[in-house]
């Protein structure tokens, strides 16, 4: 019998990769422990996601600055903020990013994919993740597509992190077959400082990210196995200690999360309230 294909998404194989054990509390533990509290940035992040989609939603004569408070208050998710005040500020922070970055795009670009779900297969992997947005530009061979990726966290990006990216390169990899048309560029746009961190792949380089994921999926699926077969969780699924833990949301039931420092669910928000500039 041939083995069977391992179901994974980005988050799947980089939730792995962060740390086994927080892969197996996920995945794996049935039924799997309690997570901790909603994380502000969370929601702050799938706010502007779904305002962004919800953008591209609408004929393209409203997609104007000024349809954005009434996109993003619709999409606000309010769960992880320390206080309404807090809350608020972080609305109208997201709302200032989200008119500076639609200012800059092309009301009447009509993208391939917006909240896209592209899959393919490998001798290993039967991969499917949903890209924020696939554009189509003009290519020196016709029509390519190009991978975006919205980021609102604190921190800048670079190009190296966009070359980096694993999940931008398997979502270019899926988009050539889903699509029938060359997809190299990836993209992250920043929205809070308005930057683009831009990676152009070759045929090679998506090869070798592909590689990388089937080479962890086979480690997920070796560990799975074992635990199957009666070895130790803890052993086949170790922890990986360091920063991450205080953001785990498993931190409470993990004895290694549990002894890095807890970050409180709006901590990753705390910078917005200060003054910019």
């Amino acid at each position: 019998m041939p083995e069977r294909l391992f179901v994974c998404t980005p988050s799947k194989l980089g939730t792995f990769t962060d740390c086994p054990r927080r892969y197996r509390y996920t995945y794996v533990d049935r039924p799997a422990p309690p997570k901790g509290p909603p994380w502000a940035h969370n929601s702050l992040g799938a706010s502007v996601h779904t305002a962004l989609k919800n953008w591209y939603a609408v004929p393209s004569d409203r997609r104007v600055a000024e349809s954005l408070p009434t996109l993003l208050k619709s999409t606000w998710v309010r769960e992880g903020y320390r206080d309404v005040e807090q809350e608020r500020i972080a609305y109208r922070r997201s709302l200032a990013w989200l008119e500076t970055y639609v200012r800059g795009l092309d009301p009447l670009d009509e993208p391939l994919g917006v909240e896209r779900v592209v899959a393919t297969k490998t001798a290993v992997l039967a991969f499917n993740g949903r890209a924020d947005r696939i554009d189509s530009r003009p290519g020196e061979q016709g029509p390519e597509a190009v991978i975006v990726d919205y980021k609102t966290g604190r921190s800048g990006l670079d190009a190296d992190d966009a070359r980096g990216s694993q999940a931008l390169a398997l979502y270019a990899y899926a988009a050539q077959r889903v699509f029938r048309r060359p997809c190299h560029r990836v993209e992250l746009h920043h929205l809070p400082t308005g930057t683009t961190a831009v990676h152009e792949h070759t045929d090679e380089s998506l090869a070798r990210q592909v590689a990388r994921a089937e080479d962890t999926a086979r480690d997920i699926m070796a560990a799975e196995k074992a635990v199957a077969s009666g070895a130790d969780p803890d052993v086949e699924f170790p922890t990986r200690p360091g920063s991450l833990c205080g953001w785990c949301d498993f931190r409470r039931s993990c004895p290694a999360g549990q002894e890095v420092a807890a970050k409180e669910p709006w901590s990753a928000v705390e910078h917005l309230e200060r003054p910019s500039g």
